[in-house]
């Protein structure tokens, strides 16, 4: 049966938990928003409602919720099974950190694509209105957590290696 104590576990599974977790919280906080320069303006999207002029992850689209997913799921496996030898020897280090990778570029296309969630009449209006879209908490949030991500994964394939070399006779 494996070990699995949770004193056992490492500050870098720990870590990698909290980055998907902190990425879970920002799925609900708004990951896209609708600012304008001009006070008029300003005024008309005060009186919208709030889901018209702020999105969460889930209505932002596949390259906002999807990433969260990377982080999180690996994050718990890391801590759940992060201490059976067998598992760390097949790749979950490695498996962590490659999914870190694709959450962080996926986040980061998703925020290059920002305005495409409105299709080219949408952005024509709001642009001729001077209405930007812009990025929002959730997607600050969700980008550092990824980054935390990957780099502790990073630490920890290190480990891995460190500990291999140190078994070979």
């Amino acid at each position: 049966m494996p070990d699995l104590a949770l004193k056992k576990v490492t500050w870098r599974e720990w870590l990698g938990l909290a980055a998907g977790l902190l990425a879970l919280v920002a799925l609900f906080l708004p990951w896209t928003t609708l600012t304008a320069s001009r006070p008029e303006i300003e005024d008309v999207l005060r009186t919208l409602p709030a889901t018209d002029v702020t999105r969460d992850a889930w209505r932002s689209g596949f390259l906002a919720w999807a990433p969260v997913f990377l982080l999180f799921l690996p994050g718990l496996a890391v801590v759940l099974f992060g201490r059976v030898d067998a598992v760390r020897r097949a790749g979950l280090p490695h498996l962590w950190l490659m999914a870190a990778i694709g959450a962080l570029l996926l986040m980061v296309l998703g925020w290059t694509t920002l305005d495409w969630q409105f299709d080219a009449d949408q952005r024509g209006i709001l642009s001729a209105a001077g209405i930007e879209i812009g990025s929002g908490l959730g997607r600050h949030l969700g980008l550092v957590a990824a980054a935390v991500s990957v780099v502790v994964a990073f630490f920890d394939v290190r480990r891995l290696r460190a500990e291999t070399r140190t078994r070979r006779p």
